[in-house]
């Protein structure tokens, strides 16, 4: 069965190269510009969430990640925080991040965090 990404990002060329990259490596990704599917998150059932610190809407990736890891049915779901943010490391561990990606990202890394999440 294939493993589930929720790909979650604030620029569409870059959620459709991670997208492409993602889904070449057997991934069922579910990309998205917006938190919508974290609305659906029982429905979708992934195994790794990927999202953007600076993505559109009201909240900010840090925060969507500390409210799944806050919640005992997604606290256990694998979240990796992207970001071009030089505190990158530092606002992923403290919203509890599983991982993080920094961006621009290298195409192999960017495999080897979701592998290493999956």
């Amino acid at each position: 069965m294939e493993k589930k990404v929720v790909l979650i990002q604030d620029d569409e060329q870059i959620l459709e190269i991670m997208d492409h990259i993602l889904s070449n490596e057997g991934y069922d990704v579910t990309p998205s510009l917006n938190t919508d599917p974290i609305d659906k998150i029982d429905d979708i059932n992934p195994d790794v969430v990927i999202v953007d610190e600076f993505i559109k809407g009201d909240k900010r990736g840090t925060e969507v990640i500390e409210e799944l890891k806050s919640d005992p049915t997604t606290e256990d779901l694998s979240a990796v925080l992207t970001s071009t943010s030089p505190e990158l490391a530092k606002k992923a561990e403290q919203c509890k991040a599983d991982d993080y990606i920094e961006k621009p990202f290298d195409i192999d890394h960017l495999v080897d965090v979701v592998k290493k999440n999956t």
